[in-house]
């Protein structure tokens, strides 16, 4: 049965005002990861309020909302995450962040308000035929045990079955309302490594007293710029940073330790583990050269983000039918950030895209403290997911 298009951007601009509205109050009470009690609390109450099955508590403070229509058994997930970041906010607008210290600097604000514009729509129009789950996830933002492999461990998709699981992230420096995709691995493993140098402190005008770690982590440093050039395949990506080092209070004294943070990105399983091995391997040799010891914590974080062909198509072509062929990216280049939705994918056919979110002048990128939500994106990103949901349960 051919039905009248209703899920496009005009149908769903009636709801715009009461969208920017939640996402400002949304923006105004950011919480961390699992942490997420108010923001759960509004997601639940307007989901109760549009007539889904809501369920809370999941790993903490997640939410899923559940629709049944129609005689089908299938079922599609989408999930939108709810966490902020441990970010002092800079912008003067009157929905900045109420609580010091807290703000939205990756948009999952807007994501959430996406997803529950979506969620109105699709229980006031009821033209699907099957289950919708929205799942409103904690804490993306925490870089390991977060809130999707939580999720995931606690039985999510055997308490909410999915065919085929969805989700979206606004992105910087594309222009608003466009689309953009990726069949296969979309987006980069993420590990951190934590080395401490212990050495032996002193006077800074006898260091041969003294065994000094500074001069060790610096020789680490330089070093570990050479496992990717030197032992990963270029034809592969793979990135080391070291985003933190640490050591010392005073010039004129020698510190007994020293402290590295470091970020790994890699989209091959094999390079994955080859960077683990070389890095503790590295570490531990230039230590030992210096007569020093190092002690590691090497914490597997999120896996790649890898989308299913045939899920990644249907959102192509959904998003096609939404803005046009000119403002869809099919396959975009693969990111080296990190994404928790990756557990979500390895249970569970399903795509990751991204939504543009404008110019990026004026420091409008994700994780500083001047960064918005485009509102722009409210109405195009909710009628994209009403659009999916029809198109992936369609009525006979």
């Amino acid at each position: 049965m051919l039905l009248p298009d209703l899920s496009s951007v005009s149908a769903l601009k009636p709801f715009a005002d009461d969208m920017r509205r939640l996402r400002y109050t949304l923006h105004g009470c950011p919480e961390l990861a699992f942490d997420e009690v108010q923001t759960a609390g509004i997601v639940a109450s307007r989901l109760k309020e549009y007539g889904y099955s809501v369920e809370t508590g999941i790993a903490g403070t997640g939410v899923a909302g559940t629709l049944r229509l129609g005689a089908s058994e299938r079922s599609i997930g989408i999930r939108a995450d709810m966490d902020g970041l441990p970010i002092n906010e800079l912008n003067t607008f009157s929905h900045k962040s109420l609580h010091p210290g807290r703000m939205h600097a990756c948009g999952h604000d807007g994501h959430t308000a996406m997803l529950l514009g979506a969620a109105r729509h699709l229980a006031q129009c009821r033209r699907f035929d099957g289950t919708v789950h929205l799942i409103f996830q904690p804490a993306e933002e925490r870089g390991y045990d977060s809130g999707a492999k939580r999720m995931v461990e606690q039985g999510l998709f055997t308490r909410f079955p999915c065919n085929a699981v969805f989700a979206m992230h606004n992105h910087p420096g594309a222009p608003a309302g466009t689309f953009m995709f990726r069949k296969g691995h979309f987006m980069a493993a993420g590990d951190r490594v934590y080395v401490k140098i212990v050495g032996k402190g002193g006077h800074a005008a006898r260091p041969h007293l003294a065994n000094d770690p500074i001069v060790a982590a610096s020789s680490i440093v330089m070093a570990l710029q050479t496992i990717v050039s030197r032992n990963v395949d270029p034809t592969q990506s793979a990135v080391i940073t070291v985003g933190k080092l640490a050591g010392g209070s005073a010039p004129n004294v020698i510190p007994g330790e020293v402290e590295l943070s470091i970020s790994v990105r890699s989209f091959d399983a094999q390079v994955r583990q080859l960077l683990k091995e070389r890095i503790t391997k590295l570490v531990r040799a230039q230590a030992d050269s210096y007569g020093l010891s190092a002690v590691i914590d090497y914490v597997e974080g999120y896996p790649v983000v890898t989308n299913t062909d045939a899920e990644t198509e249907l959102a192509i072509q959904v998003a096609k039918e939404l803005v046009g062929d000119e403002r869809v990216t099919e396959q975009m280049d693969p990111l080296m950030g990190s994404e928790d939705f990756a557990y979500m994918l390895q249970a569970c056919p399903g795509a990751f895209l991204r939504i543009g979110n404008g110019p990026v002048d004026g420091g409008n990128t994700l994780h500083s403290a001047t960064y918005d939500f485009n509102d722009e994106n409210l109405v195009v990103g909710s009628a994209f997911w009403a659009r999916l949901v029809e198109r992936y349960l369609p009525i006979q």
